[in-house]
């Protein structure tokens, strides 16, 4: 949106999605450190892309948007191309999931009447059925073939449940965790959060015996983690994967900063069986969200344009007088006026970024004329939702 208008006459997955990209890195080892080279954006996607885990060492399982629900996709490392592996019709698919020795993946299914449940996907095929009856798993990793340990949602929260597949049993083995569960390389244990006491940690658990332990507190708030198959566990919070390793480190040390826009919020991290790729997601940065906006302004591209803003989109003249609302009433507004000014071309001054606003100082041509403005843009959800004009 330029400041132009100034001068015109459930469920656990149901909730607001992020507009996030999955990308893909090599690893590199070195003495006491990693390297992360050879980025690729293997999503690719406009809308929510999240979840990636490992199939195997060639191919990346994720959820995907398309066509209005969110599915399973599969990107083929060595060919760089993307295919699905479902196509219910019946809801959306979340947290896709390797099943050992199996040709097979797992996923929590949302149908589209509410139910929450975890199915097996035949990889080639698509075929499904349901794996776990009754119960709400918001996340999962496999100890074995016939062993399942969940993230199940119990009493406004997450509980850590064991489930026998074989005996068809349940067990609870704590409350209050997070959504993080892993197999611990070279072990016989799972890794999970707890969230017991205030500064949440990262414990082990020996799903037979029910044995846990701690291992270290988590890099405050953070949330994802992954295991290397040198036994360091890696975790992001912000632009920053941070590294530990529980037998040579004795705290969190800074593996790598990002300084690429693209990658601001890194919300999840995962690697292949012989770590050398690391798989993350990231919100996309409220700048790169108001540049896409900028370019199709300046291309007078109004549906590439509409698409940076929320349906309920609202304009304000500072400090709180709203003026429009709504996306349509924005096409209405911006595809006559694009039409009508072949010239239009706005440039930035001055950018700032705070947290989810972005501050722009434009210089703006239109018609021959030309003027300054300044314009706050917020952004949710990987979108514009409101947009303040300073006259």
């Amino acid at each position: 949106m330029r400041t132009l208008l100034l001068f015109l006459l459930c469920p656990f997955f149901a909730v607001a999605q992020s507009n996030t990209e999955v990308y893909l890195f090599t690893i590199t080892p070195s003495e006491n450190t990693i390297t992360l080279t050879n980025q690729q954006n293997i999503s690719n996607n406009d809308g929510y892309d999240n979840q990636p885990s490992f199939y195997n060492d060639n191919q990346v399982i994720f959820a995907s948007t398309r066509n209005g629900q969110t599915d399973i996709a599969s990107y083929n490392i060595r060919d760089k191309k993307v295919a699905w592996i479902n196509d219910t019709g019946f809801g959306s698919e979340y947290s896709p999931t390797k099943i050992p020795n199996q040709k097979a993946i797992s996923s929590i299914r949302l149908d589209t009447t509410g139910l929450q449940r975890l199915y097996r996907y035949d990889f080639k095929t698509g075929k499904h059925k349901e794996v776990v009856k009754d119960l709400v798993i918001g996340y999962h990793t496999w100890y074995s073939e016939d062993i399942l340990i969940s993230s199940v949602l119990a009493d406004g929260g997450l509980d850590l449940v064991v489930s026998n597949l074989k005996e068809g049993t349940n067990y609870t083995q704590q409350k209050k965790i997070g959504r993080s569960l892993h197999k611990i390389p070279n072990s016989n244990l799972i890794s999970y959060v707890s969230k017991e006491n205030e500064k949440w940690e990262i414990k082990s658990l020996n799903p037979i015996t029910g044995a846990t332990q701690k291992i270290i507190e988590t890099v405050p708030e953070a949330e994802d983690m992954c295991w290397l198959i040198n036994g360091t566990i890696l975790m992001p919070k912000g632009n920053i994967i941070y590294a530990f390793n529980p037998k040579t480190d004795t705290r969190w040390r800074m593996l790598t900063s990002f300084q690429d826009p693209n990658l601001y919020n890194i919300t999840r991290v995962a690697t292949n069986p012989t770590s050398s790729m690391l798989a993350i997601v990231s919100d996309i940065s409220p700048e790169v969200i108001v540049q896409k906006q900028l370019d199709a302004y300046n291309a007078r591209d109004i549906d590439a344009f509409l698409a940076t803003y929320t349906n309920n989109i609202q304009l304000f003249d500072f400090p709180d007088k709203k003026t429009n609302e709504g996306k349509e009433e924005l096409r209405k507004i911006f595809d006559a006026f694009f039409k009508r000014t072949p010239d239009l071309h706005a440039e930035i001054k001055n950018r700032i970024v705070i947290g989810n606003k972005v501050i722009d100082q434009e210089y703006i041509t239109a018609n021959g004329n030309n003027f300054s403005a300044v314009a706050i843009y917020e952004i949710q959800n990987g979108k514009i939702s409101k947009v303040t004009f300073i006259r």
